[in-house]
């Protein structure tokens, strides 16, 4: 079949789980299956859903949690999204500032629920500025389920700030936020810096989903299913090619020109923490990228808890069928 459309605009936040749309633009995986990708770099998630939403952009590197909200009409936008293909399991963090934990004596020892109750002491008294990345987002969900572990109605409650990741640490180092939620590097770039504590895994606070997706709206995958599969089949190349590299020094320069590692760091400077961030992005994907219903359904179910949309189970069930390819 004759690929419908061969000149593709990609949009991407500059995180480390964007590493397969970079490594396969790097490594000529597009080229490869007959495309023509040009990656673009957004400021923000709100500017990236628009983008994609009314067409400037083809695809995008993109928030799984984005997609049941513009399924279900919550994202202000209401055209539907779709996916074909996982970028990224669950690898976010929470941080707090350095001087925030030391006050609250948090230390590296701490499990997710005994920071979170340490956190809950100075709260609801004290106005404590924690960012999302996204309204609707893991991260979104990760922060709420965080705080819940230590007090329902502190995570019911709260407000969230909303920051690009790329925004995160400069916000804790000046004050404007004591802690975030958000996916590497800017976690390890916080704590080099001397700024933030990582305080949390996601992991260690809700299961194991999909965090970004390769997304396009449905009516791009409608007309252009030939292209779509084209593009799917280049970047899982770059995913496989990506978990099978033994030496990282082409990847992680690759990292740098497009400026998503921002600090020092090598096998031989803060080595504990480059072989962490290879391990992290060796394991973004670490069986079958095809996306799960079951993903969805805990994302949907999310989104109804914390908005509050009253949402059936068999509404559900259909808004997160919804977001599959």
């Amino acid at each position: 079949m004759k690929i419908e459309k061969t000149h593709l605009h990609i949009g991407y936040i500059p995180l480390l789980d964007a590493v397969a749309l970079l490594w396969a633009k790097h490594k000529g995986f597009f080229e490869q299956v007959g495309l023509e990708v040009t990656l673009v770099r957004e400021a923000s998630w709100a500017s990236l859903r628009d983008r994609l939403a009314f067409g400037i952009l083809d695809a995008a590197h993109c928030l799984s949690a984005m997609l049941p909200a513009a399924q279900a009409g919550t994202d202000q936008v209401g055209i539907p999204f779709k996916t074909s293909l996982v970028l990224s399991q669950n690898a976010t963090f929470i941080s707090l500032s350095q001087k925030l934990c030391y006050e609250l004596g948090i230390t590296a020892q701490d499990s997710a629920s005994q920071t979170a109750h340490k956190l809950a002491t100075i709260l609801p008294e004290r106005q404590i500025r924690l960012a999302q990345v996204f309204g609707h987002s893991l991260h979104h969900y990760c922060l709420r389920e965080w705080l819940a572990l230590a007090d329902r109605n502190v995570a019911k409650d709260i407000k969230l700030l909303t920051l690009p990741p790329p925004y995160m640490v400069e916000a804790i180092s000046t004050g404007l936020i004591d802690g975030f939620c958000v996916g590497e590097p800017w976690n390890t770039q916080g704590e080099i810096l001397g700024k933030s504590q990582i305080v949390a895994s996601g992991l260690d606070i809700v299961p194991d989903v999909a965090d970004k997706v390769l997304a396009v709206t449905e009516e791009w995958a409608k007309r252009h299913p030939e292209t779509l599969l084209a593009l799917s089949t280049a970047l899982r190349l770059a995913q496989q090619d990506i978990q099978q590299l033994q030496n990282f020094a082409e990847l992680w320069q690759m990292l740098v020109h497009y400026e998503i590692i921002q600090f020092p760091c090598s096998p031989d400077t803060h080595v504990e923490r480059y072989h962490a961030i290879v391990h992290i992005i060796q394991n973004y994907v670490t069986h079958s990228a095809a996306p799960k219903l079951s993903d969805f359904v805990w994302l949907t179910s999310q989104m109804n808890q914390w908005d509050q949309l009253g949402l059936s189970e068999a509404q559900i069930q259909r808004i997160s069928q919804a977001c599959i390819i």
